[in-house]
């Protein structure tokens, strides 16, 4: 990736003015990825993708299926130089296995926290997270929910994890942690089931109240809608407790450093170095703002296997570009839920 990039502010280029940065770039990796992975140059090739004729738009980059990386062993990288393994955290079927070298790792974190940092500040919060200790143990090859947990905490200091590891609450480090830090600013990470069902049960049974806290959380909305809990039922069950700082964050292990954090007005942002487009599942066409159809996710991370441009089988709607009411540029956007049929997955659904 090219160093400059870091020189340009996360959220404020404007949306032609971002393409242009991109654009090469995913032109540059589509072409490395084609050298240097033939599962990924035959697939090109059997869609007549010449990766020496780069595309000039976005809309026009070949997508690959998020799912291929369940089945293939897709990686630009030799066996020698795979630094680390991530593993999605679905709840059946084959979970998808991404490889790592030293440096694609190195800029994960790099990135992830450039983004964070936006939304937190640069100081280093005491960290609460809403998980056991133990599901960090394999340090080799990490579930999607412990790279979470790994790449989150470098944004925190003097970790607490809240629960044991049959999910009860650690209740002797958890109001040590309170007692320490509960009148000064603090953030607290989870999976977004896993604060609903096992951490806000504890904090509401001790009376706890955390009201300088920031709430960063992810994943498994499907069990809470299960539960007829919507996003405005999750906010205002933590604002009981105090907290109202909260942000979603919507990624793929398949894309890991690339987050989308949700912003005051409850829309996801592309940051620099990724992008994201909505595509017709059925017909292919890319959709118009605020129709539904699969969410297309563009990141410049992915340099040590091809997942640089890939189709989710996440339905999404794209709301518009340069104009949300938060002031930040680039394209927002919402989740709306699973194509239908599509194998469920997810980091905290996978407990």
């Amino acid at each position: 990736m090219d160093s400059t990039l870091f020189d340009h502010p996360i959220y404020g280029l404007a949306h032609t003015n971002k393409q242009a940065l991109l654009l090469p770039e995913l032109q540059r990796l589509t072409q490395h990825h084609a050298r240097h992975c033939a599962e990924y140059a035959n697939l090109l090739d059997a869609f007549g993708v010449d990766p020496d004729r780069p595309p000039q738009r976005l809309e026009d980059f070949f997508p690959l299926a998020a799912r291929l990386f369940k089945s293939h062993r897709l990686k630009s990288i030799l066996d020698g130089q795979v630094f680390k393994t991530l593993s999605s955290s679905g709840t059946s079927g084959q979970p998808s296995r991404i490889f790592l070298d030293r440096e694609n790792a190195a800029l994960q974190s790099k990135v992830l926290v450039r983004i964070m940092q936006h939304w937190l500040g640069k100081q280093r919060l005491p960290l609460l997270i809403a998980d056991h200790a133990g599901v960090m143990a394999d340090r080799q090859s990490f579930s999607a929910r412990a790279a979470g947990i790994q790449g989150f905490s470098f944004l925190g200091r003097d970790p607490c994890h809240a629960l044991k590891a049959d999910m009860g609450c650690d209740l002797p480090a958890l109001l040590a942690f309170v007692e320490r830090y509960q009148d000064q600013p603090l953030l607290i990470f989870g999976f977004t089931y896993m604060v609903w069902q096992y951490l806000l049960p504890a904090l509401e049974a001790h009376d706890i109240q955390l009201p300088q806290a920031i709430l960063l959380h992810g994943g498994g909305w499907k069990k809470l809608q299960a539960l007829a809990v919507d996003n405005a039922a999750f906010k205002a069950r933590l604002a009981g407790r105090g907290i109202r700082r909260v942000h979603n964050y919507y990624g793929l292990v398949e894309q890991t450093g690339s987050v989308f954090v949700e912003c005051e007005q409850g829309y996801l942002h592309a940051p620099l170095f990724t992008d994201v487009l909505v595509r017709d599942p059925l017909r292919g066409r890319i959709c118009e703002p605020e129709e539904t159809g699969a969410l297309q996710l563009f990141s410049l991370l992915p340099t040590s296997y091809p997942g640089h441009v890939l189709l989710t089988e996440d339905l999404g709607q794209v709301l518009g570009e340069d104009d949300c009411p938060c002031g930040r540029q680039g394209r927002y956007f919402r989740v709306l839920g699973r194509i239908a049929q599509a194998e469920k997955r997810g980091c905290s659904d996978a407990y």
